[in-house]
């Protein structure tokens, strides 16, 4: 249990740790912001195939291919609906928020909002994983998240600071939404250690909520500042680096 909290307050401070970063290098290029969010998505995709949805079929039985792809859709499908709620990242950064955000407080809140809401699922991937009883694997899932989280960290500072809001509110704001992911972990820790049952469907789950966050969020956020192929070997060499701890570590 000790190491699920610490893991858990490990991936919900890495959002605190981005918005550091984020004061401390106001005029950090987008492009390297970039090339570190590509290279968690390759380790997120590794992650989400390797520790999550191989894991899924083995321990799913008689009807594992219904548990695994099930898990999977209905991960991708609750981050879908979340989308719709409440668009995330790449649908709000942008000119329109560049241009509005001195005069519209509530729209920056909204776009702070729509990172702790996306944390959750995310926090809840992380907490499954040590459900499987591989705490290597773990550990490696929950890094992954904890590296995208970075960048995601310090994309909010600058709304935030243009729209009026204080250092020590932003800094307070942003350790929220990393909590929200330590809230996350601890529910999905807690789901599979309950019930064995529904560990199969809830390591299917996790990775479809990974997979879909790679695709739709991550990836058009790397190739959206001109860093196209270097976030892509940045990707190839985050889901290389995975496969190799994942050997190393078996």
């Amino acid at each position: 249990m000790e190491i699920v909290l610490l893991t858990a307050l490990g991936v919900g401070g890495a959002t605190f740790i981005g918005a550091g970063i984020g004061f401390l290098f106001k005029n950090l290029s987008h492009k390297f912001s970039d090339i570190v969010l590509a290279f968690a998505a390759g380790v997120m995709l590794a992650a989400a195939v390797m520790g999550l949805i191989v894991p899924s079929l083995e321990f799913g039985g008689k009807y594992k291919l219904l548990f695994t792809i099930g898990g999977i859709f209905a991960g991708a499908l609750c981050l879908n609906l979340i989308d719709k709620l409440v668009p995330h990242l790449h649908k709000m950064i942008g000119p329109d928020i560049e241009e509005h955000n001195k005069t519209n407080l509530n729209r920056v809140l909204l776009f702070v909002m729509a990172i702790a809401i996306h944390n959750l699922p995310e926090g809840i991937a992380a907490g499954v994983g040590f459900g499987s009883g591989d705490v290597n694997q773990a550990l490696i899932i929950a890094g992954g998240i904890a590296l995208q989280n970075i960048p995601e960290g310090m994309v909010i500072i600058a709304p935030m600071l243009s729209a009026g809001v204080s250092k020590g509110k932003t800094l307070l704001i942003a350790l929220l939404t990393g909590l929200v992911e330590v809230v996350g972990t601890l529910i999905g820790y807690f789901a599979v250690s309950i019930s064995t049952a529904i560990l199969p469907f809830a390591l299917a789950f996790a990775g479809g909520t990974m997979l879909y966050v790679v695709s739709d969020e991550m990836i058009p956020e790397t190739h959206a500042h001109g860093a196209e192929r270097g976030a892509t070997y940045a990707l190839l060499f985050g889901f290389c680096v995975m496969l190799l701890l994942d050997v190393l570590l078996a």
